[in-house]
């Protein structure tokens, strides 16, 4: 199976601009997202797909693959769409810029589902932390018993009616791997109402029949989208 990760960097974020090239400890935060993928066992190849000539160069100056795309796309599956019809492979990892705390476990983590040749889509999850059960910008999911999501929500899901305190929450991490013709379905169906209400991709799979398979993985990451976010994980890698 040849499988190629692909890492989606747009410079101009609407939160936090720039982000992608904000030092992080040391050095900037796209160069820690890519040194983590090229870590991981089983990848063809790892490359930057971005839209700025200014990633670009930091890409070259640092020997990176690095792949430009056109400015008109509104989410990172689609970056990773358009270089997936230049370029061949079984397996297309999505792995977004502003993850500086990804693992080489979780690449594993999502590589391991497409053993089953069934399998189309596939993204992670880890036990969510008490406090980010009521945080809406912590998405949560819950699946079914054979590790397919049910649905994605900014809400607590599922409801404690009974506040047992027994039900187990889940956090969805947003790292995803897909077959070519998942990603080129996904790519040609329009915005569903699902995706439009929560602001969650993932849903347009859902909404249209797509089955997503979610691994589980012990390991929590913070999508930088703030500088609290940035201070966040900050704090984090000098602890590594």
């Amino acid at each position: 199976m040849k499988a190629v990760a692909i890492i989606p960097a747009r410079l101009e974020s609407t939160r936090l601009p720039r982000k992608v090239l904000r030092e992080i400890a040391g050095k900037p935060m796209l160069a820690h997202v890519y040194e983590a993928v090229r870590q991981a066992a089983g990848l063809a190849e790892v490359l930057v797909a971005t839209d700025s000539e200014e990633v670009a160069a930091l890409a070259h100056e640092r020997g990176w693959s690095v792949r430009m795309t056109s400015s008109a796309h509104r989410s990172g599956t689609e970056r990773v769409h358009e270089v997936a019809a230049s370029l061949a492979a079984d397996v297309y990892l999505n792995v977004q810029g502003d993850e500086p705390l990804a693992r080489p476990e979780h690449i594993a983590a999502l590589l391991a589902p497409f053993a089953d040749p069934a399998v189309q889509v596939a993204t992670l999850k880890t036990p969510c932390s008490p406090a980010d059960i009521p945080n809406p910008n912590a998405v949560k999911v819950v699946t079914d018993l054979s590790g397919r999501a049910l649905y994605f929500s900014r809400a607590a899901i599922p409801h404690d009616r009974d506040a047992s305190g027994n039900v187990r929450y889940f956090k969805h991490l947003g790292f995803y791997a897909y077959r070519k013709a998942a990603l080129d379905r996904f790519a040609a169906l329009p915005e569903s109402a699902l995706e439009r209400s929560e602001r969650l991709e993932q849903l347009r799979f859902l909404e249209n029949g797509i089955a997503l398979h979610v691994a589980e993985t012990p390991f929590d990451t913070i999508g930088v989208d703030t500088e609290e976010d940035l201070r966040r994980v900050e704090e984090l890698l000098r602890r590594r």
